[in-house]
């Protein structure tokens, strides 16, 4: 695929209103996080200038892109059930099949975009039995992993009780942690995924620590354990690099 790279992010939710007022919207969150791998990816010719980012409301709205004007699409994270059955899911997961069947287009998952990517290929998604992932993790690095991920170790701000339990015919798996065993996708020319995520850093997700403590969500020794492990290193860039040179390959 040859730059510009049109990639339209598909926003699977909203942050709260304070992460809008400071970071912006998921396109918003996305579009810094890529510019800054697109500028720091080290191909000749290639940065930020390199990409055309669009971005969509597939819940309150249901906007879509027309396919025929993008190459990639991004599917966010949301604190909403993958497999859940409501109207605008079931249209994102059909949106997503139909991706899967063509060979144009790249596809890119992002937690809750992750497990919907799964569903769309058939895969069961749920709820874990090991619980919430929150903050700063390690993810054990398959071989398919490390070539892609271009190192040995990965390390990515979580938050998610839900998981694909397996991978779809035919995917490579690119890593796991003890609480999810599908934390990486990948299908040549098809689609990457990964359960983290890439594109939050410690202030949004202490503030969602933090809220979420407030809601109950998470007792006060879960959140006290999450803002502890918060600033932590975050490969969120190399996981984005990683995104672009999917897109970029042959």
């Amino acid at each position: 695929m040859k730059p510009p790279l049109r990639i339209a992010i598909l926003e699977a939710d909203t942050p709260p209103d304070d992460i809008v007022a400071r970071y912006g919207k998921y396109g918003k969150v996305f579009r810094t996080l890529l510019e800054k791998a697109a500028d720091e990816l080290g191909e000749p010719g290639f940065s930020k200038d390199s990409l055309e980012l669009s971005a969509y409301d597939v819940v309150t709205e249901q906007e879509y892109p027309d396919l025929d004007g993008v190459d990639a699409v991004l599917i966010s994270g949301s604190k909403h059930n993958s497999f859940d059955n409501d109207p605008w899911i079931l249209k994102l997961v059909e949106f997503t099949e139909k991706l899967l069947k063509q060979d144009r287009i790249r596809v890119i998952g992002v937690c809750f975009g992750h497990q919907i990517i799964g569903r769309a290929a058939g895969v069961k998604v749920g709820r874990s039995e090991g619980g919430w992932e929150v903050a700063v993790l390690p993810v054990e690095l398959t071989e398919k992993g490390k070539e892609i991920f271009k190192q040995d170790t990965l390390s990515i701000h979580q938050m998610h009780r839900d998981v694909v339990f397996e991978y779809p015919e035919g995917v490579e798996a690119l890593g796991g942690s003890p609480r999810c065993l599908v934390q990486g996708m990948y299908k040549k020319g098809r689609f990457i995924s990964v359960q983290g995520h890439p594109e939050f850093t410690e202030a949004i997700v202490s503030y969602l620590v933090t809220m979420r403590n407030k809601q109950g969500i998470f007792n006060t020794e879960e959140a006290k354990d999450a803002l502890d492990r918060v600033g932590n290193h975050h490969d969120g860039v190399a996981i984005a690099k990683a995104f672009l040179r999917f897109l970029l390959e042959d």
